[in-house]
């Protein structure tokens, strides 16, 4: 079975977050630094070999007035180094990263500090939210 990548793709970090195989849960992968780009996109690709990944599913930081932006501009390049490879679908993820700094200060978990948990913690919340949209 195949499994889903969500991404969530910032200017200096990537969230990696991978479905279970029946396509119902996000689960965290890792956290990768953007740049070098080329090295972002291969290590994608090899997390996407492992896991029979064929769609991914990549956060687009919409404005709040739903428009698109310099940073979904920005998110929509890269996806766009992953798109001779795989299915590509856009989730809005608007208050996703707040989101994520609520759900990781409930758990107690000290993410000022590793915002690289917080860019793990949206990652699953953008794959969930397309998830539970598909289901």
């Amino acid at each position: 079975m195949n499994k889903i990548m969500g991404l969530d793709v910032g200017k200096k970090r990537i969230g990696i977050a991978l479905s279970d195989p029946l396509g119902y849960t996000a689960q965290p992968c890792e956290t990768i630094l953007r740049q070098p780009e080329q090295a972002a996109v291969d290590k994608i690709k090899s997390i996407c070999s492992e896991n029979n990944v064929k769609t991914i599913v990549v956060g687009l930081p919409k404005n709040m007035n739903g428009t698109i932006g310099e940073q979904a501009e920005d998110c929509m390049q890269f996806a766009g180094l992953l798109k001779l490879d795989f299915e590509i679908v856009f989730e809005d993820e608007r208050l996703t990263s707040r989101q994520a700094e609520d759900i990781l200060a409930l758990q107690g978990k000290k993410y000022t500090k590793n915002k690289g948990l917080v860019d793990l913690k949206s990652a699953c919340i953008i794959l969930q939210q397309y998830l539970d949209r598909k289901g």
